[in-house]
């Protein structure tokens, strides 16, 4: 019965938001197109960007600042202190191969949060290709045990979510914030998370929140043994990693917006 209300709750909430993200796109002049940024990594964390002259850069409203920033200390000390060492342990034990094979599977099985995500900005290409991409992998590739898709030109998995939807629908940022245990967001790609949740099979697979959320933490660890000391590295190379992290997580997201 309780998962059966939260799902009915997510999904009114969803229509909501959804209902509120397309008035906004109808009633506002089409935003403009972001301005180019360089090249970065797609598979390296959202806010890895470029971070020389950071306090120069203004890139998105921060009036809720003095939160964030209690935020990002928060997140980071679960970074140094809790998730790397996690991830340490790990990679120490699961040889690489087995850790790709985790990490092959959970991007393979969200395969609807990118494919309804790329149908919702009319981007029948991307659309197409993920479908593609998700086919051969589960089937050639073993249920998405290997990404067999990687090794053909345009059947790359791309990182489509509905913060991204809402942009192309003419949200703007709004502006930043930094969420509790997710890291860096805007209040439009935060808004975005509750559709995606929806669309999300591990949401209907997974039962029981104390589950669910133990998958999440699994797969979170899992990702991070990929990634071992790019935060500290950018911690160290910025004169406010703060605004590092935030100026970065903002190019990113118009990056991928763009493309």
């Amino acid at each position: 019965m309780e998962r059966s209300t939260l799902r009915a709750g997510l999904v009114l909430s969803v229509a909501f938001f959804c209902l509120v993200a397309s008035g906004q796109a109808l009633a506002a002049d089409p935003a403009p197109a972001p301005a180019p940024q360089p090249a970065a990594d797609t598979a390296a964390d959202d806010y890895e960007d470029e971070y020389a002259d950071d306090e120069k850069q203004v890139t998105v409203a921060d009036p809720l600042e003095p939160f964030n920033r209690a935020m990002y200390s928060v997140n980071d000390v679960l970074i140094l202190y809790v998730l790397e060492p996690a991830a340490k342990v790990q990679k120490a034990v699961v040889p690489w191969e087995f850790r790709t094979i985790i990490r092959n599977m959970f991007q393979n099985i969200r395969f609807p949060v990118r494919f309804v995500n790329s149908l919702l900005q009319a981007n029948w290409e991307k659309a197409s290709d993920e479908f593609a991409s998700f086919f051969l992998n589960t089937t050639v590739g073993f249920l998405g045990m290997a990404d067999i898709a990687a090794s053909y030109p345009g059947l790359q998995q791309s990182p489509e979510d509905m913060g991204q939807t809402f942009a192309v629908w003419g949200w703007d940022e709004s502006a930043f914030l930094t969420l509790p245990f997710f890291g860096p967001s805007t209040m439009r790609d935060a808004v975005g998370k509750l559709p995606d949740v929806v669309l999300d099979p591990l949401f209907w697979i997974v039962e029981g929140i104390p589950l669910a959320v133990g998958v999440r933490v699994g797969e979170t660890v899992n990702a991070t043994t990929f990634r071992i000391g790019d935060y500290e590295a950018i911690k160290k190379a910025s004169i406010d990693p703060y605004v590092a992290i935030r100026n970065g997580y903002v190019q990113n997201r118009n990056k991928l917006i763009a493309e």
